[in-house]
């Protein structure tokens, strides 16, 4: 029970990567709200679900203001919550490009900047950023995702800096998954899951779990000693 009598939020955990590491935390002993503008009907003991857009300040505000009557204190954040608008760059919209920048990295801004000060308050917390493949190494089509993704690398290594000062205790870092399994990708076409697979030095894609793992044990203390750190977990994926 490696997060025991923790408290964590979790954003984008209605599915996907998000709601594995809902699962998993919950496993681990934590209690968890979720956050997402999905709707819902996932009933577990000590899961929360509020439905909240992140890009969206306001409704940010609402949701912190719920988490501080839900929770003394907040433990662990995890920004998952993010959006795709693929195109060529000639052939990008402007509507795609701004559409993933409020998600991806105006919605972890909106809400580590609420939960981020009151971990340093507390002199203590953990912060993960979910980052990507694409945002260390780019991608073709991806150039609104992958700017996104290495955004959230250049906030996480300032989060590092700043809430740590005065005694913050608050460690910050990122996790910067490969293509997983989720639902969106198994709409992929068969041949091009092969492709991604073979950029791969373990063959495979991963599994959702797996990243969460890999976010469980940031969240934990078996990380104690880790913070500003981006750590990759693509199964030694080449682009």
């Amino acid at each position: 029970m490696l997060l025991k009598n923790k408290s964590a939020v979790v954003t984008g955990a209605s599915n996907g990567i998000g709601e594995a590491i809902a699962n998993v935390f919950l496993e681990q002993g934590a209690k968890v709200v979720g956050l997402d503008i999905a709707e819902t009907k996932q009933t577990k003991p000590n899961l929360t679900y509020l439905k909240t857009d992140v890009s969206n300040t306001e409704d940010c505000q609402r949701a912190y203001e719920e988490i501080t009557r839900i929770f003394d204190h907040i433990d662990i954040l995890v920004n998952c919550a993010g959006i795709t608008r693929d195109a060529m760059t000639g052939k990008m919209t402007e509507e795609q490009f701004d559409q993933v920048m409020a998600v991806n990295l105006k919605g972890v801004w909106n809400l580590t900047r609420l939960m981020g000060p009151a971990m340093q308050r507390n002199q203590g917390g953990s912060i993960i950023n979910i980052s990507s493949v694409v945002g260390v190494f780019g991608n073709i089509g991806q150039a609104n995702y992958a700017a996104t993704k290495a955004g959230v690398i250049g906030m996480t290594k300032s989060w590092a800096k700043e809430f740590s000062l005065k005694g913050g205790n608050v460690r910050v870092n990122a996790v910067a998954p490969g293509y997983t399994m989720t639902n969106m990708m198994k709409t992929v076409p068969e041949n091009l899951l092969e492709k991604f697979c073979g950029q791969t030095m373990l063959g495979r894609l991963a599994e959702p779990e797996e990243i969460a793992n890999s976010v469980l044990f940031l969240a934990s203390d078996l990380s104690s000693y880790v913070t500003g750190e981006v750590l990759n977990v693509n199964g030694g994926m080449r682009l």
